[in-house]
């Protein structure tokens, strides 16, 4: 049984990717999901499920497919926008496969991946600000404001937790894999319906080129290297030359594999489920080349990594005048709060 669901994991991709005809027996799921979700989106629209509103403005970053579009580094990218100006910047985030007992958590820069998950972690490193990780959005808010004063919050990945009132919603889409193909789980990746997006404050599309006028066009770029044993930092350019070991748990690891062929290495790509566990013998190989990883997957392995381990860290980059117009609306959204 367990085999036969791994097998089907692995196939979904194809499936919402591509041209498979496997699409269509799963169809009749789908068209009961749309409806489904249709009625819960109804629900809080027409006020008979409730939404909570906090004490400070909430901007909602998500999606509408299932896996990796780039939410994390658009979160970390906003973060630093907004703390350059000079607000107090908090965020919440699901804290995914975190092992903890009780919920909600807060999350430093030190709080151990394995009880409140990787990307709260990450997170809290990259942005300096304060973050509070849990399955309820409305709970963990809560429990960051009772511990700090705030201006505004930034709730991850939650798009479809409309118990969390909000006052804009941004969604990020992957430019290239966009909705695939359109249809809703398990036939396609979308959670919700692709008109979704029509009632979001913001599309930011990351890389690629679906799309339409209006959307805020960024980009995945390699920021910096370093040693995940001892954190030297090193450069892409001392792994020319040589193939280089890429293991990527996250949830589009194609990406991450082909920007390290557009830096010119020769890559022997490695994917892993998103969020996977990590241990000493995913890192290691027959031969000895150097063995690059995410940043999302390294801070799981600092305790155990062997030599050879690098971290390579993605920021996503807007050109000057769509920074300007999405702050922009950003700036309106909190103002009309």
């Amino acid at each position: 049984m367990v085999a036969r669901m791994s097998s089907l994991s692995a196939a979904l991709p194809a499936i919402w990717y591509g041209d498979s005809p496997w699409r269509w027996p799963l169809w009749p799921l789908a068209a009961v999901y749309r409806v489904l979700v249709r009625m819960r989106r109804g629900c809080y629209r027409r006020g008979w499920l409730k939404s909570i509103e906090l004490p400070v403005p909430v901007i909602v970053i998500g999606n509408i497919s299932v896996g990796g579009t780039g939410k994390t580094p658009f979160i970390i990218w906003l973060a630093g926008h907004l703390q350059r100006r000079g607000l107090r910047v908090g965020i919440v985030t699901r804290g995914y496969r975190g092992r903890a007992q009780q919920w909600p958590r807060s999350v430093a820069h030190d709080s151990d991946p394995l009880e409140v998950g990787d990307e709260p972690v990450l997170l809290a490193r990259r942005t300096g600000c304060p973050v509070a990780a849990g399955p309820d959005r409305v709970a963990a808010a809560e429990h960051l404001l009772a511990a700090t004063p705030l201006d505004v919050l930034l709730s991850d990945d939650g798009l479809q937790h409309y118990r969390l009132a909000r006052q804009i919603e941004i969604a990020v889409v992957d430019g290239a894999r966009g909705m695939g193909n359109g249809l809703c789980l398990p036939a396609g990746p979308l959670r919700e319906p692709v008109e979704r997006l029509r009632e979001v404050d913001a599309i930011v599309v990351n890389g690629g080129s679906w799309g339409h006028a209006g959307v805020f066009r960024a980009r995945a770029v390699i920021t910096s290297v370093y040693h995940v044993k001892d954190r030297r930092p090193g450069t892409l350019e001392s792994f020319a030359k040589q193939t280089v070991h890429a293991v990527a748990g996250i949830g589009n690891p194609q990406r991450f594999f082909d920007l390290l062929e557009e830096a010119g290495l020769e890559v022997d790509a490695h994917p892993l489920a998103d969020h996977a566990d990590f241990g000493p013998e995913t890192l290691r190989f027959d031969d000895a080349g150097p063995v690059l990883i995410t940043e999302k997957d390294a801070v799981k392995c600092e305790s155990f990594a062997p030599d050879g381990v690098w971290c390579v860290t993605v920021d996503l980059d807007l050109d000057a005048d769509p920074t300007a117009r999405l702050l922009r609306v950003v700036t309106v959204g909190l103002a009309g709060r």
